[in-house]
């Protein structure tokens, strides 16, 4: 199993980046809160893993935080949930945000998250609240600091509502769906993540 990765951020297309460990480069996908928080690329980078082995492939996913790979790793022994509803669930709200839920049992957030109907979020409600006793929601260690304008990973605007329209289908966003919810993103000079996580807002 390969715990953790450090190494050179290579490159990122949401939901995809390439570590690059010692020469070898690691395709990873992310939640969209742990892209929110990665550096520009060429900068060093540290993620938590967790490889799920298929027979027609093998997956890596990371995150920046082992608390986000633990929350990851919790979601996906739920009956009925695979890694890419784990992810879209993540990028959709952050893991104190969905421990509140938990702790709650409110399903109105979790109904807007794609692939999750009403008896769906009531299940993994139900099936998290006992695995849950133990957590508890903390303030955010890192603050989600959107890219700066002029900075390294600004992109051209065309690029970059592509690669965010790209970014909400691969969470199960239908395409209408994701164009709309980025062309609705007004403000000039924004990166791919910046529309991803404001979209997402809006949508939730």
């Amino acid at each position: 199993m390969i715990g953790r990765l450090r190494g050179t951020l290579a490159e990122k297309q949401p939901p995809h980046l390439i570590l690059d460990v010692n020469g070898l480069g690691y395709e990873l996908e992310v939640p969209m809160t742990t892209l929110y928080r990665l550096p520009s690329v060429g900068e060093p980078l540290t993620l938590h893993t967790h490889l799920v082995v298929r027979e027609d492939a093998q997956l890596l996913y990371g995150f920046f935080g082992k608390r986000e790979r633990d929350f990851f790793r919790e979601l996906i022994r739920l009956n009925g949930v695979g890694p890419k509803l784990a992810l879209a669930l993540m990028s959709s709200l952050e893991v104190d945000e969905l421990v509140r839920c938990v702790q709650s049992q409110d399903t109105s957030a979790l109904t807007k998250v794609p692939g999750v109907g009403k008896k769906t979020a009531e299940r993994l409600l139900v099936e998290l609240k006992d695995r849950f006793k133990a957590w508890e929601t903390v303030p955010a260690m890192f603050a989600l600091v959107p890219n700066q304008p002029g900075g390294p990973d600004v992109m051209p605007v065309a690029t970059a509502e592509n690669d965010a329209v790209s970014a909400l289908i691969s969470l199960g966003y239908k395409p209408q769906e994701a164009s709309k919810a980025i062309s609705a993103i007004k403000e000039k000079g924004l990166s791919s993540e910046d529309m991803i996580r404001r979209a997402l807002k809006g949508m939730i």
